[in-house]
């Protein structure tokens, strides 16, 4: 019987069409762990680090020439991504509704219409929020055994998507109002930094009744994140592994036995299940 299913198996191979062929070299490199698909995988995530930087700067980089023509040549590096993460997916239809994809497809409509979508520019920054729910982003961690501290770069990162959207948004919205307003790009990060830290100098404000509703909501929210990165650093560290009898989530790296139930945990030594 083996040989006849190793046939039925080369036969089906033969039979795969090209496009069958490209999607599932696509999902070896997206998902796979082989060594190829490792150096594949590290490649995307040091030129998606490379596109988060621009977005950040792009701000201060907005009165060059040569702006659009890196606008526009990100807009298609992030559409040849989309595309081949879609061809990878089992499922393109519940892939292309998941929260993190439609935040990067309304990233790419910025990129390829930045004249309209000027005043959405600053979103773009989100785009390192939905790199963070990759798995491949976290993948070099757990190969270090360093997932340990996944929960504590996460807040970090929230922290700073966090900071930069909002310096976006002050920047766009209040940007040359009012002789106490924004006048540049640093002012408008200065301004948040102080903001979010309560911290209060009073040397910049938001003009008008909107801008105080703005410093409210900016310190309220940066307050919450900045008690979540201080919980991540300073209380013990747990490894994510699901108890298998009682469902608990987190463990020490060193358990032996759920805190919960008492059931047998069988936690691997990378820390990370």
């Amino acid at each position: 019987m083996r040989p006849n299913q190793d046939q039925s198996t080369a036969r089906k191979s033969a039979r795969l069409t090209g496009f069958e062929r490209l999607r599932s070299t696509l999902r070896l490199l997206y998902h796979s762990q082989s060594p190829k698909a490792q150096r594949f995988q590290m490649s995307v995530l040091v030129v998606d680090l490379a596109i988060i930087a621009f977005f950040i700067a792009s701000p201060l980089l907005r009165e060059y020439e040569s702006f659009l023509w890196i606008d526009y040549s990100i807009a298609l590096l992030l559409a040849a991504d989309l595309t081949a993460r879609a061809l990878a997916s089992t499922d393109m239809s519940r892939w292309v509704r998941q929260l993190p994809v439609i935040m990067d497809i309304f990233i790419l409509v910025t990129l390829l219409a930045p004249t309209w979508f000027f005043n959405l520019g600053f979103l773009r920054i989100l785009r390192l929020w939905t790199l963070t729910r990759s798995s491949t982003f976290w993948r070099p961690l757990h190969r270090r055994g360093l997932s340990i501290y996944r929960e504590t770069i996460q807040a970090v990162i929230n922290l700073l998507v966090f900071l930069f959207v909002v310096t976006g948004f002050v920047y766009t919205a209040f940007a040359n109002r009012g002789t106490d307003s924004i006048a540049g790009y640093v002012d408008a990060l200065y301004f948040t930094v102080a903001t979010v830290t309560t911290t209060g100098f009073g040397d910049i404000t938001l003009p008008g009744p909107g801008g105080k509703l703005s410093s409210i909501a900016i310190m309220i929210v940066g307050i919450s994140l900045f008690v979540k990165l201080a919980q991540s650093i300073f209380r013990p560290n747990k490894v994510h592994f699901p108890c298998p009898q009682c469902g608990l989530q987190k463990h020490d790296p060193d358990a032996v036995h759920c805190k919960a139930c008492g059931h047998i945990l069988n936690i691997p030594d990378s820390g990370y299940y």
